[in-house]
């Protein structure tokens, strides 16, 4: 448990006998509340280092609880403290990769549904990252009522490339393979934008997230494919869900430094949200993918609460 506050719950996952995990932390006068933020994680880790991750002492969870809202966040299937995959002990090789969007979004789906049947609300917001943002995609165009407006924060869209390479069920990632990912993308020149003792503080908490990571050499955490899967899906041309299907407002935010979601993908995906009613695309400077564990991570908390609480229409 992250905070003496939050309520921890599990659910049933629609397509397999297992078991999905939810955090939720209440605003601090509920009676005063802006309505629900659902957080989306991307394809390496979950809610509890990300949203809920506290540096120097206070979470974007915490930002958005301050700005009146109910905050939850869902760990994918294999993922956090959700069940493993009974795959996930077997040969990566033997088996297509896991979690793909289409089951990802029917877990958003369970996810949501429990979490406004718990509100007795019609609709929650979204923040999605990255390739949680595909499977939310896909949530968004067939469930349009229970959504009210939806974050996409370095989105992963469509390119035209070569075929997707073949990709096993899962994979195991490193702290100095997420040390190099996370920091790859800051220009030689400029300095740096993740702090390294705010990723020491962060590394083994993300190796605790796997309980067999310290059995591996180096130590590591085991995750399913399926968001790679997506992702090079996506980059051959075959995007996970049709940005047309969305009918909810959107804001697209990215980093300047961000290599998985340049000016092109983003303007791409502004261009195909046609039913979407209001759009913002926003680049935050010194930002990369990975802006909500970096310096300017508050810059997004800003532009992502003015999003929500429609502040970006006042005086309209």
């Amino acid at each position: 448990m992250l905070d003496a506050r939050e309520r921890l719950f599990t659910i049933a996952n629609p397509d397999a006998p297992l078991q999905l995990f939810l955090r939720y932390l209440p605003p601090h006068v509920e009676s005063q509340s802006n309505g629900i933020v659902l957080y989306v994680h991307g394809a390496t880790f979950p809610s509890a280092l990300s949203v809920a991750h506290r540096f120097d002492g206070r979470s974007w969870r915490d930002e958005l609880v301050a700005a009146g809202f109910h905050v939850w966040g869902l760990d994918f299937q294999g993922f956090g403290l959700s069940e493993r995959y009974q795959e996930m002990s077997e040969p990566a090789d033997g088996h297509a990769p896991l979690g793909r969007a289409p089951e990802a979004s029917r877990q958003i789906e369970a996810a949501a549904r429990f979490i406004l049947s718990h509100h007795q609300r019609a609709s929650l917001n979204i923040i999605a990252h990255s390739w949680g943002s595909l499977a939310t995609g896909l949530f968004a165009g067939r469930c349009p009522d229970m959504v009210r407006r939806l974050v996409f924060f370095g989105p992963i869209t469509r390119r035209t490339g070569s075929d997707a390479p073949l990709i096993p069920a899962w994979s195991v990632v490193s702290l100095q393979e997420q040390w190099d990912r996370f920091i790859c993308d800051v220009p030689p020149n400029k300095a740096a934008v993740l702090r390294r003792d705010h990723f020491d503080d962060w590394g083994p908490l993300y190796l605790a997230t796997d309980g067999e990571s310290a059995a591996r050499t180096p130590p590591s955490v085991k995750i399913p494919n399926g968001p790679l899967a997506d992702i090079q899906a996506s980059w051959s041309g075959n995007l996970a869900y049709d940005p047309a299907s969305i009918s909810s407002p959107v804001a697209i935010i990215r980093g300047e430094w961000d290599s998985l979601c340049l000016d092109t993908d983003a303007r791409w995906l502004f261009d195909t949200l046609v039913n979407s009613p209001v759009k913002r695309d926003i680049k935050i400077s010194r930002a990369t993918h990975l802006m909500h564990l970096e310096e300017s991570r508050y810059a997004l908390y800003r532009e992502a609460e003015a999003f929500l609480l429609e502040r970006d229409n006042e005086g309209v």
